[in-house]
């Protein structure tokens, strides 16, 4: 497929220009005219290349990219390393971020949600990004914590009484701990994102709703995956996933 046809059909699928984002959505970086085989991940760091172009991707598609809104422009240091690697290798980023996080389907959100068995029942926040909804069971603060480390293969942070019964539940994957409060808002018993900072302990002590931080990159593995297997399935691109495990 040709990489112009590709960002075109992922732009459409992904619906990407109805989006405010902080950074470009779509072909980062611009590599071989023609891609048979695509490399996905969380963030295009540099373990990412190496392990792609060591499979022979021709293109890397990822969550995380370059270029962010407010950051130094100048190609220098890690990023003139990174860039150079893709250039080298003649191989193309494409990065997708807030439409991967929102996509109905292949998005980070209902992708998570499946996996822990969430049913949404409502979106919420910058975007209508962020998710509200019931667990499809109720269950103890304690064992949810317990279902999430099975599932994500992480330990998470959790502010919360272990024994207290949890059934309404709103989550955001990554970076979305300032919309605690919102989802407080809307009468849940826990809130599940990516990340915690200090004031988010005050404010689940102090409100009695749970605060569960079950990683950055843990939440979101899973969007690329899917929209990386839909790319495999419906336009003949040969597609690997390459966890490039992080602490965060």
């Amino acid at each position: 497929m040709l990489l112009n046809e590709l960002r075109d059909y992922i732009g459409t699928l992904l619906e990407v220009d109805r989006f405010r984002d902080y950074s470009p959505n779509g072909v980062q970086v611009e590599g071989r005219a023609e891609v048979r085989k695509i490399a996905s991940g969380v963030t295009a760091s540099q373990r990412l290349l190496e392990a792609a172009t060591a499979w022979g991707a021709d293109a890397v598609l990822v969550h995380h990219g370059y270029f962010w809104r407010g950051e130094d422009g100048a190609i220098t240091g890690i990023k003139k390393r990174r860039v150079a690697h893709l250039l080298q290798h003649d191989v193309s980023l494409l990065a997708y971020h807030l439409p991967l996080d929102a996509h109905a389907e292949l998005g980070n959100n209902v992708q998570l949600a499946k996996r822990l068995g969430f049913v949404e029942q409502g979106r919420f926040g910058e975007q209508n990004i962020a998710c509200r909804g019931e667990l499809a069971q109720a269950q103890t603060l304690d064992h949810l914590s317990a279902h999430i480390a099975q599932v994500l293969r992480r330990t998470p942070q959790v502010i919360g009484e272990a024994g207290r019964s949890i059934r309404r539940i709103a989550w955001c994957t990554g970076a979305a701990q300032g919309y605690f409060e919102q989802a407080i808002a809307l009468g849940v018993e826990a809130f599940l994102t990516g990340e915690i900072s200090e004031q988010n302990v005050h404010v689940a002590e102090e409100t009695g709703v749970a605060f569960i931080a079950a990683g950055h990159h843990a939440t979101e593995r899973y969007g690329v995956q899917a929209l990386g297997a839909h790319l495999a399935a419906h336009c003949g691109i040969e597609h690997q996933f390459f966890d490039m495990d992080c602490p965060v």
